[in-house]
């Protein structure tokens, strides 16, 4: 990893808020993410599990950890697992995780190596009561491909039929909703990564060049600044394709006169940052994306009030989605007279914003939380309304992330150049 080193007290800090959660004379098992295969003898860049990550900072593969603060053999209460010193793989890969560096990043007393687990197991597995698992419970995910966490699930169940099983999941998201003190400064230095970048981007003449181009201005300034890469596939579309919300082809050429949307956030020790921009790409909005750009930042700054302690997500999105239809009869696209009549399953807003306007951040782009938990101080949240008007070749998003706290929200992206002025004097 790139970063700054973490204290290993914001591991230890998580570890103890988390078993403070289990079930008396429980445990709970963690694993590390697999390497996944990308073609021959290649191997995709290494990404950890991000509650594995959470809870030890460890971001080697084929490690595992044990959490059983009741056990009655102290030795097993926390122990970190991780692969044996191989001198051949040190020869062509580098230096290996060792006991001495496992304990100074994550805190814990107690490594074993990793060909020890079952045997720790046979014996723990004898005293506790139940067993905590983890598996990715993300409501909008889904995967053909089961994980190693999904395998380690199986293993329990067919190896230890007779012992209660529990989710770690839903305890683990009523932890990450809320950053630390530590966490949100590794939020918002991946936020201000995210800023340099775009600045870097609008002295970039964009005329003529690809969107790919555009987006290797962006990867450049990541790289020096330390970010370990993006917190996602990024979103560099210009003209017509700013209105395909997940675009990330990225090969088109930028021409002058349509706009450019960007949706990208450096990721810093694996804390994502989430950013939108819409800029025009001859450094000049028009009358008609002028209007289309206030509009939605309009409705962002009036958004942005709106996060506080107590509301949800879901009551942010229905409130935004007012706004923007107020904002679209303006604009001409309907009349408040076809608003009275429209379809409640098919509102007339839904034809140009499309999507949700905000959601959790953190060691995931969308983190873990839930739309209809009420939010709560240290939890960090997207706002993000558009509008994408395919007839006109109009797509904006703009995009910040703001941190809720007992006053105010903080925009931790308030630095970051977001109106017009703003933009067109920069892009001169």
């Amino acid at each position: 990893m790139r970063n700054s080193p973490i204290s290993s007290e914001m591991f230890t800090e998580n570890r103890q808020r988390f078993t403070r959660l289990l079930a008396d004379n429980s445990m709970a098992i963690f694993t590390s993410a697999e390497k996944m295969p990308r073609n021959g003898d290649q191997f995709f860049p290494y990404r950890q599990q991000s509650d594995f990550f959470y809870l030890t900072g460890i971001q080697t593969e084929k490690a595992s950890l044990l959490l059983y603060p009741s056990c009655p053999n102290p030795t097993f209460r926390e122990v970190l697992f991780i692969e044996i010193f191989d001198e051949q793989k040190a020869i062509w890969d580098g230096i290996q995780l060792d006991n001495n560096k496992a304990k100074e990043i994550s805190g814990i007393k107690q490594i074993m190596p990793a060909n020890q687990f079952e045997a720790v197991l046979q014996e723990v597995m004898n005293y506790t009561s139940g067993v905590y698992l983890n598996n990715n419970e993300y409501i909008k995910f889904f995967s053909d491909i089961a994980d190693k966490q999904s395998h380690l699930i199986q293993f329990f169940k067919q190896k230890y039929p007779l012992h209660a099983y529990h989710r770690a999941a839903p305890l683990l998201e009523q932890l990450r909703t809320v950053k630390s003190k530590q966490e949100i400064e590794l939020i918002q230095t991946a936020c201000d990564i995210t800023g340099k970048a775009f600045d870097r981007l609008l002295k970039f003449p964009l005329p003529g060049k690809l969107e790919y181009e555009a987006q290797a201005e962006i990867d450049h300034e990541f790289t020096i600044r330390k970010a370990n890469g993006h917190g996602y596939l990024p979103i560099v579309a210009g003209g017509k394709n700013a209105c395909v919300l997940h675009y990330i082809d990225n090969n088109c050429e930028l021409v002058a006169g349509d706009l450019l949307l960007l949706d990208f956030g450096a990721e810093y020790a694996n804390y994502s940052a989430d950013l939108s921009r819409t800029i025009p790409v001859n450094g000049k909005f028009t009358t008609r994306q002028k209007q289309c750009y206030e509009a939605v930042l309009r409705v962002f700054n009036k958004a942005k009030q709106l996060y506080k302690p107590g509301i949800t997500i879901d009551q942010i999105n229905k409130e935004t989605w007012k706004y923007m239809e107020a904002e679209m009869i303006d604009l001409g696209l309907f009349t408040a007279e076809e608003v009275t009549k429209q379809s409640p399953e098919k509102p007339l807003f839904r034809n140009y914003l499309m999507h949700g306007v905000a959601h959790h951040i953190g060691l995931d782009v969308h983190d873990v939380g839930s739309k209809f938990e009420p939010l709560k101080p240290g939890m960090v949240i997207t706002c993000e309304p558009g509008i994408y008007i395919r007839e006109e070749k109009i797509g904006i998003r703009i995009e910040n992330d703001i941190l809720i706290t007992e006053a105010e929200p903080i925009d931790l992206m308030a630095h970051i150049p977001v109106e017009v002025d703003e933009i067109e004097k920069m892009m001169e």
